[in-house]
């Protein structure tokens, strides 16, 4: 009977599902209907009965039915005790609902949407609502955190998971979905949107249970602008149906029924399928007024639309990328074949073989047979492998590099002595022991036939022409010339080069030298050799010693090549500021020659013959132009650019011609731009003697228009100006003249016009070439406005030095200066004596005045055993210019003297400094900087010099006009410094 039954109640139902799809209402109504029973009832069985409905009541009160489940028999119960209870249970009588947050998108009346619950009391609950006959939920849009920002999903579903009662509570939307609970799979549970609702309390806490009010539309007049709203969502949803793939498959049973929706129906449908953002979506939901609705709903539709548009216009554009890729390679191999069918041109192996042959035959003699081996090794290898493989590329790279370098090709080099020396003459000026050593490298090789490869090191100060000589000894030598440049180097790959394992693997510089230049012995500049780094990557430092070495660098292996190449014939020339910060092994391999940097009368020179006529060129001035006055050039060399080098110097004497350009551009203007003229006395002289046989008085037209006057113009302006004849006054004297006279002076004129235009035109040549020149003369007295106000003043502070002062010498790397020791009384008394410093000296500087205040001491004693100045005496020691830095061993003598002067109250010597340093048994110790600190004693007018005896070499070898007007004195002790300094 139970059987027979069931199979009754299944076929009622099939038939109601059935008839319910036939309709034309909207395939979200879910359609039910009571099941008719035997008229038998049984007490023992009972339904459970399911409803589901939207927010109209029309639908809801036409769309209520019942879907009747067979229930088993209740235990302890006899089958034939079974009846069928029949329990109704509506949507509006849910007002309690477990509330269900939504990570999201809010859920829509209508629509299906699957959610993971991981809280197992809340799926628990859902569970046992579906038991209990009500499997009815409320879902909740979860309101956006302030500080979250976009967050990923994940994140936010795991933050929501951790909330419970109040807390989860608060961040939900208040107005969410009454959605029926279809299924429940492990965690996933299937919702179906019914109707709006609205939290009114919170019931419990965990899970989170809430009272509810069911929201309704509100009334609406079905006026013509609902009608047109409705209409243009409706299209706009077909539009956005045709070109969006993503909602295809879920809205195509609802396409025949779209014309069937009512407003509020059609509202909702389109926020679902948009893709509008969750606060968009949840003001559609919230939204009672259907107009309003409607509205929103359009709003997000034609974003929608855009989107669409926007998404199959870069599809479309795309798609026509790629296939124009395909189409030109489809092309590109047919023409391949084609042209290797008529033989006009082979596979690409082939072609590589082909060129790598060719660029190594002309030097096959002269190649390496060990470099040859490898090339043909390699060769063959290239035609094994397939052009598509990686191994391929490496091998044509690493054939590419072989066959490039110039394996034994030489440059003939210049050995013509007098040649090199002018034009080594030509470049610099100065830099004497440089050029001396060029010549001596060039005179070497004309007697052995051959020259070999030298490492030359430069060194000194910024600006004094390390570099630029280098480009001129190649130059000199007529070899190629190839500079980089190893400051803050510190990989050693950049010298030895990469392995050819390596991805993007390179030859290490010197490779790529010999490539670019083409030749084996090229002049190669290392410039900053002094600033090599040292990293992760190696010591390049230590990299550098096979490049350098000449013992070496005949089989220098490069790590990328991994085949010897020979560098013998190549002539390094490296460039340091400083070669204390060359490592010593590496220094050990270089031949040194110290540039000092130039005296003010080279820098006079090296401004007149090179530097302006630099800086006639960049700005585009004529020498005739601007005079820069001897003085000026002094009072610039010595007031703004005192460091060692030029380099300062020419951007000073570029200041001044940018300068004196914006002049003359701007005065440009007010030249006057009338037609050159002529006078008739300058046409004359140009003519040498002109025949004329026009009476005074009887000038015509033609020789009344080129008399010219010449006004009076104010200064830096040059104006030319035309001053016609009368003509009436011609006129009038033209009239009695015969009519054969008119022709005879007619011809005349037509015959001379062609010889006077031409004497015209050279005169007014000369004349634009002497005159019409404005020439700037720049003195002394302007280099303020130039240049601005001196940067250095006199190193001179006093005439006649007080007691207790002593000018000392000093090497800086502006080329050097004269510094004052001054030594004062503090505080006498007995057994106060002591010894304060100021002045911020270095730690080697402290030392020597601790050394000059024993050594002082010692000679006071012998000199004046009597005096105990020092024992009684607190003393203070200054150097001035406190703000910048000093140390040095040098200043010892200076401060004795600085010290006797004021413990025996006599004055030095006028006009004298010193310079060296001293030992605890007052023995004076050489010095260096001997051509800077001479330099700066003329610079300070001192006529009297103290240096070291072991400084007298380095002495000897100043120029003349270095050591013209000096009085030196070479000293061993410093007793015969006290007898120079203190002698009356």
């Amino acid at each position: 009977m139970l059987k027979l039954l069931y199979h009754c109640q299944r076929l009622h139902s099939f038939n109601l599902i059935r008839d319910g799809a036939n309709s034309r209402a909207p395939l979200l109504r879910v359609i039910t209907s009571s099941l008719r029973c035997p008229p038998r009832p049984n007490p023992n069985l009972s339904f459970r009965v399911f409803f589901s409905s939207d927010g109209s009541d029309s639908v809801e009160a036409e769309a209520a039915g019942v879907k009747a489940v067979v229930a088993e028999p209740a235990d302890g119960e006899s089958d034939s005790s079974a009846a069928m209870v029949p329990a109704v249970f509506k949507p509006e009588d849910c007002l309690t609902v477990v509330a269900l947050p939504l990570p999201h998108r809010p859920l829509f009346p209508g629509f299906y949407m699957p959610i993971y619950v991981k809280d197992p009391k809340v799926l628990a609950a859902l569970v046992e609502s579906r038991k209990r006959q009500a499997p009815y939920a409320g879902a909740f849009l979860v309101k956006e955190e302030p500080h979250s920002g976009s967050a990923s999903g994940s994140a936010t579903e795991k933050s929501i998971s951790d909330l419970k009662g109040k807390e989860l509570l608060n961040r939900l939307h208040e107005v969410g979905t009454l959605a029926q609970i279809t299924s429940i799979q492990g965690e996933q549970v299937i919702l179906i949107g019914h109707r709006r609702l609205r939290i009114a309390e919170m019931v419990d806490d965990d899970p989170l249970t809430v009272k509810v009010d069911h929201l309704k539309d509100q009334a609406y007049v079905e006026d013509d602008v609902m009608k047109a709203t409705s209409s243009e969502v409706t299209a706009t949803l077909r539009d956005v149906l045709k070109v969006h793939t993503l909602w295809r498959d879920q809205v195509q049973t609802y396409i025949q029924h779209i014309g069937d929706f009512t407003y509020s129906r059609l509202a909702d449908f389109g926020a679902a399928i948009c893709g509008g953002n969750r606060l968009q979506c949840q003001r559609v939901l919230e939204e009672l007024d259907v107009h309003r609705r409607l509205q929103l709903t359009l709003e997000l539709v034609k974003k929608e639309m855009e989107i669409s548009k926007i998404q199959e216009s870069i599809a479309k554009t795309m798609e026509e990328k790629i296939s124009g890729e395909q189409r030109r390679y489809l092309l590109n191999e047919q023409l391949k074949a084609i042209k290797k069918e008529l033989g006009l041109e082979t596979d690409d192996k082939s072609a590589l073989t082909t060129k790598f042959r060719d660029r190594i035959e002309p030097n096959k003699d002269k190649c390496p047979p060990h470099v040859l081996q490898v090339i043909e090794e390699e060769l063959t290898k290239l035609q094994l492998l397939e052009a598509s493989s990686s191994e391929f590329n490496v091998t044509r790279n690493y054939l590419d590099w072989l066959t490039a370098l110039p394996w034994g090709n030489y440059s003939d080099e210049n050995f013509d002595v007098i040649r090199a020396q002018k034009i080594l003459d030509e470049d610099h000026y100065g830099l004497t022991d440089v050029k001396e050593r060029i010549l001596e490298f060039i005179a070497v090789g004309k007697l052995r036939g051959i020259s070999q490869g030298k490492i030359i090191c430069l060194s000194g100060p910024p600006g004094v022409g390390k570099t630029s000589i280098g480009r001129s000894i190649a130059r000199a030598l007529n070899r190629k010339f190839f500079r980089f440049s190893v400051g803050g180097l510190s990989d050693v790959a950049e010298i030895k080069g990469h392995r050819r394992t390596y991805i993007g693997a390179m030859p290490g510089k010197m490779v790529q030298c010999l490539k670019n230049v083409g030749t084996a012995n090229p002049l190669v500049l290392i410039d900053e050799i002094d600033k090599l780094g040292r990293g992760h990557a190696g010591d390049p430092a230590s990299a550098m010693l096979e490049l350098l070495d000449p013992e070496q660098n005949a089989n220098f292996l490069d790590h990328y090549l991994d085949v010897t190449i020979d560098l013998s014939k190549v002539l390094f020339v490296c460039t340091a500021n400083v070669v204390e910060h060359i490592p010593n092994p590496l220094l050990d391999r270089m031949e040194v020659i110290s540039i000092a940097g130039y005296i003010t009368d080279e820098k006079m020179h090296i401004a007149r013959d090179y530097l302006e006529k630099a800086t006639h060129d960049a700005c585009g001035i004529k020498p005739e132009q601007v005079e820069l006055t001897d003085s000026a050039l002094l009072s610039l060399i010595e007031n703004y650019c005192r460091e060692a080098g030029v380099r300062n110097l020419q951007k000073q004497i570029d200041k001044i011609y940018r300068k004196i350009a914006l002049r003359l551009v701007r005065r440009e203007p007010s030249v006057a731009t009338s037609a050159p003229t002529v006078t008739a006395t300058e046409l004359d002289e140009s003519r040498g003697s002109v025949d004329t046989v026009i009476g005074e008085g009887n000038l015509n037209e033609a020789d009344s228009a080129i008399a010219f006057t010449e006004p009076t113009m104010p200064s830096g302006q040059v104006s030319c100006e035309t001053v016609v004849g009368d003509e009436d006054h011609n006129k009038e004297e033209s009239i009695g003249i015969g009519s054969d006279v008119l022709i005879a002076e007619s011809e005349a004129v037509k015959t001379d016009s062609t010889a006077e235009d031409g004497l015209v035109a050279e005169v007014i040549k000369d004349r634009e070439a002497s005159e019409l020149v404005e020439k700037v003369l720049v003195d002394e007295s302007d280099l303020s406005d130039y240049v601005g106000k001196p940067v250095f003043h006199a190193d001179r502070i006093y005439g006649q030095t007080p007691i207790g002062v002593v000018m000392g010498l000093a090497w800086t790397s502006m080329g050097g200066s004269t510094l004052y020791i001054e030594t004062s009384q503090v505080e006498p008394g007995e057994g106060k004596g002591g010894l304060s410093l100021t002045g911020q000296l270095g730690d080697v500087m402290k030392e020597s005045a601790q050394i000059a205040h024993t050594v002082a001491r010692a000679i006071l004693r012998e000199k004046d055993p009597a005096n105990n100045f020092f024992a009684d005496t607190k003393l203070h020691l200054h150097v001035p210019a406190g703000a910048t830095p000093k140390d040095g061993p040098s200043a010892g003598c200076t401060m004795i003297t600085s010290l006797l002067s004021l413990a025996t109250k006599k004055h030095v010597k006028k006009d004298l400094a010193m310079t060296g340093e001293v030992t605890l048994t007052g023995k004076i110790l050489p010095i260096g900087g001997v051509k800077e600190k001479t330099i700066a004693a003329r610079r300070s007018d001192v006529k009297t010099l103290i240096f070291p005896s072991a400084n007298r070499r380095d002495f000897d070898e100043l120029a003349s006009n270095v050591k013209e007007g000096l009085d030196v004195h070479f000293v061993d002790e410093y007793g015969e410094i006290f007898e120079l300094a203190f002698s009356d």
